[in-house]
Formats: C-alpha cells, structure tokens, sequence
C-alpha cells in the first residue's frame, strides 16, 4: 500500500513538474505573440491593451486570493478552539458572501455606485465587528479584509474618512480583546484599504486614457477623411467644370475654326494631366493651392466660360498658408460662377494689408450659389473659421452674388504643416 501511494505522489509530481514546464516553454511563444498584437494594434493608431498582456489590469479575482487571512478562524471553528462554533461558522458563511460580493461589485462603476453595494459594506462591517468582538484572535484579520473591501467600493474624498473611522472600530475592538498587540491589525487595515483604493483609480486612470487615445486617434482618422473629401470635391468640381466649358467650346467654333476647336481639345488634355497630378498631390497630403495661380485658372476658365474676369490685387505678399485658403476660395467661387450664375462678368479684388486681408469675388448673374448648400463654400467657411477668419456668400441686391473673404495674414496658425489648408 505504501508502494502504491508513493507511485501516485509520484506521478502527481511528474503531472506538475510537466505542466510547469509546458508552461515555461510556451512563455516566450506567447511573449511573442502578444509583443505582435500590440504592435499590430500601435500601427493602426489604437491604444495598447493592456488587459490582454502577461500583466493585466486589477480585477475582482486579485482581491479573493486575500480570504486566506480567515483560515487561522477557520481552524478555530474546525478543532473545536471556538465557543458555538456553529455561530462562528455561519459567521464565517455570512463574511464571505459579503466580500466575495463587494470584490465584484466594486469593479462595475453602475453596480459601485448603487445603494445595494453600501448596505453590503455595512453589514460586512457589522459582521466583522460581531465576530472580532465575540472571539478576538485570529477573527480580528477580518479587519483588514473589510479595509480591502472598503478600498474597492469607496473612492473619492470620502476614503479617508471611511478608513480612519475603519481603523479605530478595529483598534477599539481589538484593544478590548487583546490589548497593545492590535497595533499591527490597525495598520494593516488602513494600508490595505488606502493602497487598494489607489491601485484601482490607477487603474481606471489608466484605462480612461486608454479610451480617450483611441477616441483621438478615431477623430484623426475622421478628420483626415474630412480633409480628403474637401480637396477631392474642391479639385474635382474645378477640372470637371474647366472640361465642360471647353469641350462647350470646342463643340461650338469646330464647324467654323478646326484649329481653334483642336486647341480646345488640347487645353482639355493639359487640365487633365494637371487634375491627375493635383489628385496624386492631395492623397499624399502634400498640394497647396497658390493663389496666383488659382487666380491665373480662374481668368482661363471665366474666359473659356463667355465670362469677363476682371482681376485686381493689391498689398504686400502674402504668406503661403493665407495665400493656400484664399486660393481654395477662388478655385470654388470660379467654379460656382461657370456652372450655376448665368454670369457675365466676374469682378475678383484679393485686397491685402498689414494684419488681415480680404478677398471679394462678385458676378453679375443670377445671384445663385453652391449647389448642395454645404458641399462647397461651407467647408471653407469651416477652414477659414479655423484659421481665425470668415467667408461670408450671398445674392447681390439687384442681381448677383458675391463671396467675401477674410483672414489674417498669419493664417498658418491651427493649420498642419504639410496638409491641405
């Protein structure tokens, strides 16, 4: 029989001793399989997770390991050490309910927060308070159990009032059972309350921040889309018009002028190898519109339109960022006017000065603008709003409409390097 018993201890520790090992081998695996998920995740722009790693963030399991302070008063109730130990066992039954409830509620902030839970906390303080006083000696480690208890489901400035009231019942009770020897109980239950408390908000702390990085990198990502729809509406609305108009153009002097239709033609070519370049530009996020040359395709587009441009600009350079959104300005007033106005002519004043400058675009038309309201001219009252300027559209009285536009000539502030105004 002896024989037989040390075989099965034997293969118990063969079983453990292997399982160990597995373990151990398997660790650098799994090490490295979580170092890939993190960097898989810190290349989508997502916060790490720390909950998924070898050490992951406190939860209700890491406070239950801590019941075993109750085994010496166990014990007691065992071997009989303890007077009506059947009082003393349903004692036992009642505290750790109660905790092992607490522990778990405590990590639901909805749950916490509820009335339930605080009438929890108190009947385990009761409980504990019964039992250390009706057998002191190892029954007084409930102490620090509810001190743990208490650090998980109250948070705030109420924690050190709720600790110290804590500590006194146990430094009062156990005083009275067992004298100055409680000293160690008494700090054991405000340390254990006080740094459980603090390694929760920690890492609820932690955890928020977690959110809010993903909830930034989601509105970068948001943004950026924003971004890229506007150039491709801005560029595409413009070329797409140029090409209409002088295909128009083309179609109309080809019976009377071939050479002047192929030129037409050849035009269309040109802007067509520009809008590719122009598009390839913006989804790298490198293109900035230049006002002078917005304002030379505006007169080229206006004229090719049947439309008279009348271009005046005055005042100093301007810096690149100002002269970027202006030129998005034109480009977009331009194009409203060949595709919607019915104008004749179109008037564009760029006046600049020390600290602002404003840009003025006025068509004699039928005093129609952009069409949906909000795909086009509202976006860059958002762009210009953002650099701390406005853009105002409307119908002229009598006939018309006219976009105004103003700026501060350092314009560059709030708008990223390298991206598109």
């Amino acid at each position: 029989m002896r024989d037989g018993c040390r075989r099965a201890k034997d293969r118990a520790a063969d079983r453990k001793a292997d399982r160990k090992a597995a373990r151990k081998a398997d660790w650098p695996a799994r090490r490295a399989e979580w170092r890939a998920a993190e960097k898989a995740r810190k290349a989508r722009g997502e916060a790490p997770d720390y909950g998924s790693g070898p050490m992951g963030p406190p939860n209700a399991f890491t406070l239950l390991p801590w019941l075993l302070l109750g085994m010496g008063a166990i014990s007691n109730v065992v071997h009989g050490q303890t007077p009506n130990p059947w009082i003393g066992a349903l004692g036992l039954l009642v505290f750790n309910s109660l905790y092992i409830t607490l522990v778990f509620r405590a990590f639901d902030k909805r749950a916490r927060e509820a009335a339930a839970t605080r009438w929890c906390l108190l009947a385990l303080g009761a409980v504990t308070c019964a039992l250390a006083g009706a057998y002191g000696g190892n029954w007084l480690l409930f102490f620090p159990l509810l001190g743990l208890a208490a650090g998980a489901v109250v948070r705030g400035r109420r924690m050190g009032q709720v600790m110290v009231g804590v500590s006194v019942l146990a430094g009062v009770i156990g005083g009275l059972r067992e004298g100055w020897d409680v000293l160690g109980i008494v700090y054991g239950t405000f340390l254990s309350g006080l740094v459980t408390a603090a390694i929760l908000a920690l890492s609820e702390t932690v955890r928020e921040l977690r959110d809010t990085r993903q909830e930034l990198a989601r509105a970068a990502v948001d943004q950026e889309r924003l971004r890229f729809s506007r150039d491709l509406h801005d560029l595409l609305g413009h070329t797409l018009s140029v090409i209409v108009v002088k295909s128009e153009a083309a179609r109309r002097i080809a019976p009377r002028d071939l050479e002047a239709a192929l030129g037409q033609v050849r035009d269309i070519e040109t802007v067509g190898r520009q809008a590719l370049t122009e598009i390839r530009e913006a989804v790298t996020g490198y293109r900035e519109a230049s006002l002078a040359a917005e304002l030379d395709r505006a007169r080229n587009v206006l004229t090719a339109a049947g439309i008279e441009p009348l271009v005046r600009q005055s005042g100093p350079p301007l810096p690149p960022q100002a002269a970027a959104l202006l030129g998005w300005v034109v480009r977009e007033a331009a194009t409203n006017t060949v595709r919607h106005s019915g104008a004749a002519t179109c008037e564009i004043e760029v006046h600049g000065a020390a600290e602002r400058v404003r840009l003025v675009i006025t068509d004699d038309g039928r005093g129609v603008g952009s069409t949906p309201p909000g795909s086009g001219l509202t976006g860059l009252g958002e762009r210009l709003a953002a650099a701390g300027g406005t853009l105002t559209s409307g119908p002229v009285p009598g006939g018309g409409f006219r976009v105004n536009a103003e700026l501060p000539v350092e314009a560059g502030v709030g708008v990223e390097e390298g991206a598109t105004p």
